[in-house]
């Protein structure tokens, strides 16, 4: 682990701890969010984005895509990674240098050196989407962080602990900032609140995207 280093954009603030091996970087990505918007919507002629079905039956409110060596899928079978999208039976989009670039410096600037992402999952939500309490273990290597990327509307992260029923605490995650937790932190419960009726962005209009960066092997 190094210190923390890079703030990425000129504007960009402290970054602010938000739990043991994990940190806010507000503003990190806003000087790169109109090419990282015009790069989903390119990515989303390959892949469109879908509503995926957990293994329980549920259809997940914000609807998704993915781009890198493997894209997440979840399913009557089971939570997975796959190389290819399984609708198209083609492998998934291409991560884009900018992609990678700035989920390697987001979290070299955690204090994670030598972060190399593999998939980077595409969340887009509308009003009233979320994403319930969970832990993101699909991956063989835990010993990597999570880069959490926000753009658009402004929504309620939760951060939690390592079990379920442990207290969470509430972060505005607003355009262009990101999240990053690993080391003690890998394995915490995490999600957003319901992305509420009135918020709203001059980029995005009524939704919000969150880009997030795994090594997944």
């Amino acid at each position: 682990m190094q210190g923390l280093l890079d703030l990425g954009a000129p504007d960009a603030q402290t970054p602010e701890q938000i739990g043991s091996d994990a940190w806010l970087l507000k503003g990190f990505a806003l000087r790169d969010a109109d090419a990282l918007l015009a790069a989903i919507e390119q990515i989303a002629t390959q892949a469109p984005f879908r509503h995926q079905v957990t293994p329980g039956g549920y259809t997940m409110s914000a609807a998704m895509s993915s781009c890198g060596a493997y894209g997440w899928v979840t399913d009557r079978h089971g939570y997975r990674y796959s190389p290819q999208d399984p609708q198209s039976n083609l492998p998934w989009p291409a991560m884009p240098t900018l992609f990678s670039e700035l989920a390697e410096r987001a979290a070299r600037s955690a204090g994670f050196a030598h972060f190399e992402p593999e998939a980077c999952l595409i969340n887009r939500y509308t009003t009233g989407a979320r994403m319930g309490l969970h832990q993101d273990k699909d991956e063989q290597d835990l010993s990597a962080p999570i880069v959490s990327i926000s753009l658009g509307a402004p929504i309620t992260f939760l951060f939690g602990g390592p079990n379920r029923s442990d207290p969470t605490s509430r972060w505005l995650l607003e355009h262009g900032d990101v999240v990053v937790w690993g080391g003690i932190s890998r394995l915490f419960f995490h999600g957003v609140a319901p992305l509420g009726k009135k918020a709203s962005h001059p980029a995005t209009g009524l939704m919000r995207y969150n880009l997030t960066f795994r090594k997944v092997r």
